[in-house]
């Protein structure tokens, strides 16, 4: 599970949940704004362009925030991309983060 504390100075504790995302759209999409975006809900991760004109990556944090995240990819994105359909898949809880940030691939 993961904690954080709340502004009365109590716990919450809210499940972890990791998830898988294919992003088909049109044209490129810079994947900085994705960077910016994770960073700024507190979501770790990584994302990557395919050869065949797709986006994927994967999405661990607090519930909360993940959907947060899942609702920009498939609404918001890059300024300069169309997105014309996104897959989520793979979602569970998991007991810990499996990473530290939030990064491109190449």
């Amino acid at each position: 599970s993961y904690s954080y504390s709340n502004a009365s100075g109590g716990l919450n504790v809210l499940s972890v949940v990791s998830v898988l995302a294919l992003i088909v759209l049109s044209p490129y999409f810079p994947n900085q704004y994705t960077e910016q975006e994770a960073k700024k809900l507190g979501v770790v991760g990584w994302v990557k362009n395919t050869s065949q004109g797709t986006v994927t990556g994967q999405v661990q944090g607090p519930e909360e925030k993940v959907n947060e995240m899942k609702s920009w990819l498939s609404k918001v994105g890059s300024p300069s991309s169309r997105i014309d359909k996104t897959n989520f898949s793979n979602e569970k809880e998991i007991s810990k983060l499996d990473f530290s940030g939030f990064n491109t691939r190449y």
